[in-house]
């Protein structure tokens, strides 16, 4: 948490332009809304996963006790 605020803190507002306008220039405008679709799905598959992982801890804690 500490160290997101301080990354946050570095980059200013010219910074973060900067970076928009090269991820522009590397991927174009065609790739960028297929590159956040694959992110969004990566996510939505981790967050299943990690309850599926809590599901399954908790449950096995429920039987050992």
């Amino acid at each position: 948490m500490i160290a997101q605020t301080i990354f946050l803190g570095v980059l200013g507002p010219w910074q973060i332009v900067l970076i928009v306008a090269v991820v522009l220039l590397l991927f174009g405008g065609k790739k960028i809304p297929e590159l956040m679709r694959g992110l969004g799905s990566g996510i939505k598959e981790f967050k299943d996963a990690s309850k599926e992982e809590d599901k399954l801890g908790s449950e096995s804690k429920e039987s050992k006790s």
